[in-house]
């Protein structure tokens, strides 16, 4: 998905062990690991007059993470993918050096005319130094295919990365986790020897406490230590765990494009802007970048 406006900034805030904002990058936090920004989609009803249309648009230095809890989109990109991507499921596009692509409501949904709500998180996340030129890829792994567990009345889902003593089969570049955690009753979530890294909390539905504060959904905590994070998981909620371990080197955003060199950026925003970036075959859309 194109981040195609600037990134608001909304207001953060401290609560003792953890930094609170709406998403990132939020002002006190730009990164969690190698996690760079995540959008939310939805909730929100579509059809029969308006559906997703994500026209043709750029990505480099990283790798986009869809997931959907409702609705489908058809992801096509300019090395040939024309995938589905449903709710449970991951599509995992590696843009490295270079890739376009195009986010759209299914021709299925369009013909049948019917309402449905869309749903989901698209996530990037930056690829190492040493791997940002890399030839794109495009992987779809089936939501049948991720590890998934239970434990004291919360299911757990590792959607990508390593934890708790599982891998996913999403083929990520660094050190990283995404888990998907539903409660039925509350739960203390204590992760100290099942995940390494950085921290990060996305309450989806629902609420969770954390040093005497309730946090409800549409909130991002950010953990101040690594590999320790303590919170209570409120009955009949949904949150998203992810992070991992930092890079070394800043990363720089503009747009869609990632980097730790400002001038990979600048060369990719002039190739956008004079169409030489690799387009895609059989899509003539354009989005324009933002000035």
């Amino acid at each position: 998905m194109s981040n195609t406006g600037l990134i608001i900034e909304e207001r953060s805030r401290d609560i003792g062990d953890f930094l609170v904002g709406r998403l990132i990058p939020f002002r006190k936090k730009r990164m969690v690991g190698p996690f760079i920004f995540i959008d939310h989609m939805g909730p929100e009803a579509l059809g029969p007059d308006q559906y997703m249309d994500i026209d043709q648009h750029p990505h480099i230095g990283l790798s986009t993470l869809t997931y959907l809890m409702e609705g489908e989109i058809t992801h096509q990109d300019g090395i040939g993918t024309n995938q589905i991507i449903k709710p449970g499921s991951v599509n995992w596009m590696v843009g490295g050096k270079g890739v376009t692509h195009t986010e759209r409501t299914p021709q299925h949904l369009r013909d049948s005319a019917a309402e449905f709500t869309m749903h989901g998180y698209q996530i990037w996340v930056a690829l190492p130094k040493d791997l940002e030129d890399c030839e794109p890829e495009f992987h779809h792994i089936d939501a049948d295919a991720l590890p998934v567990w239970e434990d004291a009345g919360a299911t757990f889902k590792l959607v990508a990365g390593k934890g708790y003593g599982k891998e996913s089969p999403v083929p990520v570049h660094s050190e990283l986790f995404m888990i998907d955690i539903k409660t039925e009753s509350d739960y203390h979530l204590n992760v100290a020897g099942n995940l390494k890294g950085e921290i990060g909390i996305t309450i989806v539905t629902g609420n969770v406490t954390a040093c005497g504060d309730l946090i409800e959904a549409g909130n991002m905590l950010v953990s101040k230590t690594e590999d320790i994070c303590n919170i209570t998981i409120k009955a009949g909620s949904h949150i998203l765990i992810f992070g991992g371990e930092p890079f070394p080197e800043e990363r720089h955003i503009y747009w869609n494009f990632v980097s730790h060199s400002k001038d990979k950026i600048e060369a990719a925003k002039q190739a956008w802007k004079d169409k030489t970036f690799p387009m895609m075959k059989n899509d003539d859309s354009y989005v324009a970048m933002p000035e």
